[in-house]
């Protein structure tokens, strides 16, 4: 074992560091990489102190090694510099280690970017990722909760509405979660409630919103684990119908609601036009509409 010299010049063992030498080791690491974080990104600890609300003075000792912040301060100045807390604290250096890099490389890279990176580090085939789960797209209107709920009915398969999976978890309607959260909040819970019936259900009829396709990592990840039918319909069958259910929300105080109507299809037609198929109901009986896309789904083996 080697030796060291106290302050009284007498030779003593040298041993593992105490829990108070590792404690200011750490603290010194911190504050080496905010210091660092912060010149590489040119920012100037004026700017970082207004951006997370820790004083000028405190990130001073903070980046000196001097200041035992607390965990709530230090989460908020990763986030004013766009790092996560544990890269300042954990041991590997996220400026040389591959790990880290690729970890904010895959964080920051587009939705299309990250399925094509985890399919290349975990192979999986579209069928084994998508087992025998089938989702129903489209605008709603079309179809999608009666003829999946019938469909499920006739070939015993358990049928979802993800809105009632999402009712479910919250405790409230829908409306109410928007009234509550906004539209960004519902997408939140929204790809929540996908997560959960990806890792909950190996064969299951889904319908989903019309508008989950306008959230491209949702969208994204629903194409990449579920088979995917549009139902299709003419914009006139879709306003019937959802008068037909009593719903006026689409008229009520728009008297453009057919031209609203025929912009939000033309808008949404690409996103839904990469579903693996498509079954127009324009024309068709409900009864006929369960029989085509009964066939379809046989036809294309979505469920086994």
């Amino acid at each position: 074992m080697s030796e060291v010299t106290d302050f009284q010049g007498r030779a003593r063992a040298a041993g593992p560091p105490g829990p108070e030498a590792e404690a200011e080791a750490l603290i010194r690491r911190v504050g080496d990489r905010v210091r660092k974080a912060r010149e590489l990104k040119g920012i100037p600890r004026r700017v970082l102190s207004e951006r997370s609300g820790v004083s000028p003075r405190y990130l001073a000792q903070l980046e000196a090694g001097e200041g035992n912040i607390s965990i709530a301060l230090l989460s908020r100045v990763a986030t004013a510099l766009d790092y996560r807390i544990e890269w300042l604290i954990g041991e590997e250096d996220p400026w040389t280690s591959d790990l880290v890099r690729m970890t904010e490389l895959f964080r920051t890279a587009p939705a299309d970017l990250r399925t094509r990176a985890l399919s290349l580090l975990a192979p999986e085939s579209d069928d084994e990722a998508r087992a025998e789960r089938l989702c129903l797209l489209g605008l709603r209107g079309a179809g999608k909760s009666t003829l999946g709920e019938r469909l499920g009915a006739r070939l015993g398969v358990p049928f979802v509405e993800l809105n009632r999976e999402i009712e479910d978890h919250s405790g409230m309607p829908v409306t109410e979660v928007m009234a509550l959260y906004g539209q960004e909040g519902y997408r939140d819970l929204e790809a929540r409630a996908l997560d959960r019936i990806i890792a909950t259900h190996s064969r299951v009829i889904l319908a989903v919103a019309g508008g989950i396709v306008s959230e491209p990592d949702t969208f994204a990840r629903l194409l990449a684990h579920f088979h995917t039918i549009w139902i299709k319909a003419s914009p006139e069958d879709h306003m019937d119908r959802v008068r037909a259910q009593g719903d006026t929300r689409p008229m009520a105080g728009n008297p453009e609601a057919m031209a609203t109507l025929r912009t939000i299809l033309t808008s949404r037609e690409a996103l839904y036009d990469r579903a693996e198929a498509r079954l127009d109901t324009t024309g068709r009986s409900l009864a006929q509409s369960e029989d085509d896309l009964a066939a379809l789904v046989t036809a294309r083996g979505f469920l086994g």
